[in-house]
């Protein structure tokens, strides 16, 4: 074998090593970055912008008592979960999304509702 063979064969399996490695800290980057990015929160993931786009005001109004409902409901759940120390973990895996998407669409109806110049009495 000659020196450029050698050198080829002995850096094949690091560099790929290494390449793999700043892949993953790049799209793990990508990934903190890429929630950053948006003003609704973790819950965004879950939530489809347009999702509302075709409600009238009354719709909307009435779409957000139902979520702040849902969000009083969670939240209790959370709560009584939060009792004791493996409630809160399970209460964190088991209702934490949820909540999180249900904080989203109240923000969302709410940007949706000022759009659209719906009353203040309407929206609340």
């Amino acid at each position: 074998m000659n020196s450029r063979t050698t050198t080829a064969v002995r850096y094949r399996i690091p560099l790929t090593t290494v390449g793999m490695g700043r892949a993953l800290i790049g799209f793990g980057a990508l990934a903190l970055v890429g929630g950053c990015g948006t003003s609704d929160g973790p819950g965004a993931l879950y939530v489809d912008p347009a999702h509302y786009n075709f409600y009238h005001c009354d719709n909307l109004a009435k779409e957000r008592q139902d979520l702040i409902q849902r969000e009083n409901e969670l939240r209790g759940f959370i709560e009584k979960a939060g009792e004791t120390t493996e409630g809160a973990v399970i209460g964190s895996f088991a209702y934490r999304s949820d909540y999180e998407s249900v904080l989203t669409k109240e923000k969302l109806l709410q940007r949706i509702a000022v759009e659209k110049k719906c009353s203040r009495s309407q929206s609340e």
